[in-house]
């Protein structure tokens, strides 16, 4: 089988960083090859090397059996190459038709809008893939996973040979991933190949005919994925060893009740009941839009309950705003880090103390920086978060890392209730595994935690028992031994 894509010995540095270190990969014609590696191991950077956007320092690049000594977006572009990126770059307050058409409309250099041409070019895009889509709505009342089709059927309009996906499914659903990787398959059928980036080993395991491993700006290894086990692609990602029961050593004792919900309900779900008892994980799953993101709001004091009741333990409490719910002893992870749990800009330290400065100030009611200083250094050695400096911008770290960050500043709280909305979001499996780990440490010294998540795996590895939520309800409740993934499956219908 012929090559598409040839990288030998690509090298890039930044400022003296190392990114790339003689990089090699190879793909062939017609199949789907993986790329993964641990966050800041220097997966984009190479695809923006492939696709132009990066000058490299060193190496050759020959896409279909043509050498360019020099690539740029729009060779990469005209050569077939089509990247679709995190935010699949694409304009979310225009409208399918305009996002399709818009690209080859300019490259053509009309000056003047034709729209019976462009609803041509925009129905001739989606007929490749059998897109079923209101050509006429706006992108921004799309869900994502439609976002990323429209990306797709865009990059097939520009007679695309290789398809670089970068992270595709981090914020679809099992259903919408499923659908992917039917659109991956019929793309192969039509003689496109893909080079699928990822570290989600049953995404990989799935979908891929063969997997390039990069660590550290270096190849670890490149293999057909069937000589690839989940062992082997654990250790080449992170190389470390994982024991599948480390995290099951630390013995814990299920305590005391410490938070009781009865009949508590608000926007998106109600009439739910629960209890969680110190030391405890509690899972609780189900698919989105079930309720399961609402609930956490609501526990933790940003979305206004409208009916029923939450015991503290013991004691009936009603909480306000969030930080009156942290203060009380309940802290949230959010969802989404970006937008809902870091101050991007902002040192290390300031995300991990900015909820701990009335503690940390002096009698005269300043901040006593030397305090802030010790307390963020105090949580960076605890929680092992990896940074030469923690008053660097929390921008510069990786995804586990800026994880690791949110998760110190609402464990500074001191919390007796620890909730956690998709916790290993977005996280390479390192960084993932050590979450893991922190959890059931937290859980041995007595912390209450929920653990929301529709990570079947993440459920099965952390939880004690799990609560089904289905259309604002919990429909059912699976004890530990319960706890598979068949079970879940059934019960998330």
């Amino acid at each position: 089988m012929e090559n598409i894509l040839s990288v030998k010995q690509i090298k890039k540095s930044f400022g003296g960083v190392h990114a790339l270190k003689g990089v090699d990969l190879t793909i062939k014609k017609g199949e789907t090859h993986c790329l993964a590696g641990e966050n800041g191991c220097g997966k984009s950077t190479i695809i923006k090397v492939i696709s132009g956007f990066y000058k490299p320092d060193g190496g050759t690049i020959e896409i279909d059996g043509k050498n360019y000594p020099v690539m740029t977006p729009a060779e990469a572009i005209k050569a077939g190459v089509q990247v679709i990126y995190q935010d699949f770059s694409i304009f979310p307050n225009l409208t399918v038709i305009e996002n399709l058409a818009f690209n080859q409309v300019l490259a053509n250099k009309k000056k003047l809008v034709n729209r019976k041409e462009f609803r041509r070019i925009a129905e001739e895009a989606v007929s490749k893939i059998n897109f079923d889509v209101d050509l006429d709505a706006l992108v921004e009342t799309l869900p994502v996973a439609d976002k990323q089709l429209i990306a797709i059927s865009r990059a097939l309009l520009d007679n695309a040979k290789l398809i670089i996906m970068d992270e595709p499914t981090t914020a679809l659903t099992k259903k919408e991933v499923s659908r992917l990787f039917e659109i991956i398959d019929q793309l192969k059928k039509n003689g496109v190949t893909i080079l699928f980036v990822s570290h989600k080993l049953d995404e990989v395991f799935e979908i891929s005919d063969s997997i390039t491993i990069m660590r550290s700006g270096e190849n670890v290894i490149s293999c057909p994925t069937s000589e690839m086990t989940e062992e082997k692609f654990t250790y080449y990602m992170t190389g470390r060893h994982f024991d599948a029961n480390d995290t099951e050593k630390t013995q814990r004792t299920i305590g005391k009740p410490v938070l009781e919900v009865n009949g508590f309900s608000a926007p998106g779900f109600e009439d739910i009941n629960f209890t969680l008892h110190a030391g405890e994980i509690l899972g609780v799953t189900g698919q989105l839009g079930s309720g399961r993101t609402e609930l956490s709001l609501a526990l933790s004091g940003l979305l206004k309950p409208t009916g029923g009741s939450m015991r503290l333990e013991g004691k009936e409490v009603s909480f306000s705003s969030a930080s009156k719910a942290q203060k009380a002893g309940i802290s949230l992870v959010p969802e989404d880090r970006l937008t809902e749990g870091l101050f991007l800009p902002q040192s290390i330290v300031d995300n991990i103390t900015v909820t701990r400065l009335d503690d940390l100030g002096t009698a005269a009611g300043y901040v006593n920086h030397e305090k802030v200083l010790n307390e963020s250094a105090s949580w960076v050695k605890e929680i092992g978060v990896a940074t030469k400096d923690h008053t660097f911008p929390v921008s510069t770290l990786s995804g586990g890392n800026q994880q690791k960050v949110v998760l110190a500043r609402a464990l500074a709280t001191h919390p007796k209730v620890l909730i956690l909305n998709g916790p290993t979001v977005g996280v390479d499996i390192g960084a993932k595994y050590d979450i893991h780990n922190l959890l059931k440490q937290l859980a041995s010294e007595g912390v209450a935690i929920i653990v929301v998540s529709d990570d079947t795996a993440e459920v099965i590895a952390t939880c004690d028992r799990a609560l089904i939520m289905q259309n604002g309800r919990i429909t059912g409740e699976l004890g530990k031994e319960e706890l598979t993934a068949q079970n879940l499956a059934a019960a998330a219908g």
